[in-house]
């Protein structure tokens, strides 16, 4: 018996050895994560275009780059590979495990198993998506004058305009999930970031008044979250599931920091409000102050307690709000605790308090224009507000469903929900009561 079992192992070891390597499943989101920020229908740098199988057999500038069945001819292996690649030219350098995947495609006789009717993430749909029912909504944000909300759809972020709430724009992308937006402080630009889990990030910037693309990135091999500006509204920052947090320049769109630190997911950052410092809060546990110029670690903020979720900074003090999977808010200083180094040294200079313990996990957090109140929610379906000043609960809101994300009106000092149920749950924060809610995109119902 023990043979037969050991023998069978044998064989499934030996088939799953066999398996082809899969353009559509295995290389198609290499290509994303590496390549294509260069080579796309949009920005053809070689004349080469690696968006589709298509396009990588037509080859570039140089002529055919892969001879199917001969890996050690092809220029697609022969520039990944090496002590010092030529490809791709910023950014990591492929790992020996994708190299190898990529040698044995060609090997293999580099087939094109393309489905027939293959999404295509790299284009932006020609019309904006019809709606039959109201998706979950990631995030919302106000513009900084409160005049505009955007919403984010699928493959699209709307705008609203927020007293009437009529649509004023639909921004079409190529990506169909977005995790996070964020106004500008001088409110020409909107940032939007997401992803496709397990093969790319992107980030993109928006020309608010022009309603234009300015540029776009695929800068990681995971989605992105938590995207923030810096109060000169010149750089970018932005977490993401592959535990990094990068800063880019928002002129070009050129990584300008990137910082490791971090063991587990970042979910949220918030520039100090100098610029020069940044902190960001991930799964790990930690809020961690990051120098911007250098990328260095400055220090934790917090004592890691439970996986944080969600960030908020005051809107003109240096001071965070922040709020996970245990259900505490807490407020700390953007500074750091101190004693990190020190064995057996809990100290938390930075800790100012922290909430009532509220249904976790927390979702969302947000300040008001002032600064005076902040609000939170989640999975429970309440918004909870609370006076800044002593952490003392101003009024619960219940809307009904799980909260994803939340924002206070600059202009009017409601509360805009929404969530799992696709709604957007107008609040008003005097009276505690909800007055209005409204479909998060415009819905085509079947006649």
């Amino acid at each position: 018996m023990i043979r037969i079992r050991f023998s069978w192992l044998l064989f499934v070891g030996f088939t799953c050895a066999a398996e082809p390597v899969s353009w559509f499943h295995d290389l198609r989101p290499l290509f994303k994560a590496n390549c294509v920020s260069c080579h796309r229908p949009v920005k053809l740098k070689g004349k080469l275009d690696l968006t589709t199988y298509t396009g990588l057999q037509k080859g570039g500038e140089s002529g055919a780059i892969f001879k199917p069945g001969h890996p050690d001819q092809s220029l697609l292996v022969k520039q990944v590979s090496g002590d010092e690649p030529e490809m791709p030219p910023k950014g990591e350098a492929l790992r020996a495990e994708e190299i190898r995947l990529l040698h044995r495609w060609v090997l293999e006789g580099a087939r094109d198993d393309t489905p027939k009717h293959a999404p295509d993430f790299f284009q932006p749909p020609k019309a904006p998506p019809v709606y039959s029912s109201n998706p979950s909504v990631s995030d919302l944000a106000y513009s900084p004058d409160g005049e505009l909300l955007a919403v984010t759809g699928y493959h699209e972020v709307l705008l609203y305009n927020s007293r009437t709430m009529n649509v004023y724009a639909r921004l079409l992308g190529a990506l169909p999930r977005l995790e996070s937006l964020a106004f500008s402080p001088d409110g020409l630009r909107l940032a939007a970031s997401g992803g496709i889990p397990a093969e790319f990030g992107e980030l993109q910037i928006w020309d608010v008044k022009a309603q234009k693309l300015e540029w776009r990135i695929r800068a990681s091999r995971d989605a992105l979250y938590g995207v923030s500006w810096s109060p000169d509204s010149q750089k970018i920052a932005v977490g993401g599931a592959d535990k990094l947090v990068r800063v880019f320049a928002v002129k070009d769109g050129r990584e300008i920091m990137r910082c490791d630190n971090h063991t587990d997911w970042v979910l949220d950052t918030a520039f100090t409000p100098d610029g020069k410092r940044l902190v960001s809060a991930s799964r790990d546990k930690l809020i961690k102050l990051i120098d911007v110029e250098s990328g260095q670690l400055v220090d934790d903020v917090n004592i890691p307690r439970d996986p944080e979720l969600c960030l908020a900074r005051h809107p003109s003090e240096p001071i965070v709000a922040h709020g996970g999977e245990h259900g505490r808010i807490r407020l700390h200083k953007m500074e750091p605790r101190g004693g990190r180094l020190a064995e057996g040294d809990n100290a938390e200079k930075s800790y100012l308090r922290e909430s009532e313990p509220l249904t976790p996990p927390i979702q969302a957090i947000a300040f008001n224009g002032d600064g005076s109140l902040f609000a939170a929610g989640g999975d429970k379906g309440e918004v909870h507000v609370f006076k800044t000043e002593n952490g003392r609960r101003h009024k619960t809101i219940n809307i009904g469903s799980p909260i994803f994300t939340l924002a206070f009106n600059p202009a009017t000092n409601t509360i805009m929900a929404a969530g799992s149920d696709g709604k957007l749950h107008v609040l008003n924060v005097d009276s505690g009561e909800e007055m209005k809610v409204l479909d998060a995109v415009p819905l085509k119902l079947e006649e």
